[in-house]
């Protein structure tokens, strides 16, 4: 098992054929965030969506709680529906924080890295924020948290309500000293190559109105041939707010790296 985390990570799958495709989410929602996706790859994907720990129905983690751990975990449920299977790894924000840790310690199985809400920023300062965010508001601060992730626009609409509102609804099966934990493993400083040993096909999805967009930019020029498109509108969780061009985007790089299922084309 993973160290420092209290079982095996919670998820759900969609889809019965084709190349496996799993979901990583950010903080701090859980695996539904992945809905419009799971519904609409899982057409051509077999597509798993993980809660990370302190999550949705993942277990707490322990003092000490690594990216490297979370990557484990994320990897055991991928190996625990799909063995011996590559993937095509999908993150969002904290999730594409973990991906290249869990291309790093599986690469040959790592088939693709398809990142959104993120960005290059090696002093990680944002995390301090977030840990006094938790420790002084509680858990409920989640509500308030997911506008963060969205756009301006977005914000206003019943759907983000909506989301907000089901993100907050599992707060009991949350834990906020893992989420805490958690932040204290992303504060940790990365390997001097890190993103530059990136060797599978990646792509940065990012929204223009994100907050870290244009350090999206920076990121893009750390991974050796990443590519990079833009969600003009869209705030943190693009994947969210612009279904229809996150997904058409995500089509488009598989088709360029022939990681899109032959004979079953969109």
């Amino acid at each position: 098992m993973a160290g420092h985390i209290d079982g095996p990570l919670y998820y759900e799958r969609m889809g019965r054929t084709g190349p496996v495709m799993a979901f990583v989410h950010p903080n701090p929602m859980d695996q539904s965030c992945w809905i419009f996706q799971m519904a609409h790859m899982s057409t051509w994907f077999r597509c798993i969506a993980i809660d990370i720990p302190g999550y949705g129905r993942s277990p707490k983690a322990r003092d000490g709680l690594t990216m490297s751990d979370m990557a484990e975990g994320c990897w055991e449920a991928i190996e625990t529906e799909f063995p011996k299977e590559p993937a095509i790894l999908v993150g969002c924000s904290v999730g594409s924080a973990i991906l290249p840790y869990m291309h790093h310690a599986r690469p040959s199985k790592t088939k693709a890295l398809i990142m959104c809400g993120t960005g290059y920023n090696p002093g990680k300062e944002f995390t301090g924020h977030r840990i006094k965010q938790y420790t002084d508001r509680g858990i409920g601060y989640r509500w308030d948290y997911t506008f963060e992730d969205l756009s301006p626009t977005f914000r206003q609409t019943p759907l983000a309500m909506y989301f907000a509102d089901m993100f907050v609804e599992r707060n009991a099966q949350a834990d906020l000293d893992t989420i805490v934990r958690q932040f204290l493993a992303l504060k940790a400083p990365d390997a001097a190559d890190h993103y530059s040993s990136v060797k599978c096909p990646s792509i940065i999805l990012s929204g223009s109105e994100d907050g870290i967009h244009k350090s999206a930019f920076a990121l893009k020029e750390q991974i050796p041939n990443c590519a990079m498109r833009i969600l003009h509108g869209a705030g943190h969780a693009c994947q969210m707010e612009q279904p229809w061009l996150f997904d058409r985007y995500m089509i488009e790089f598989l088709k360029d790296h022939s990681l899109f299922p032959a004979g079953r084309q969109s």
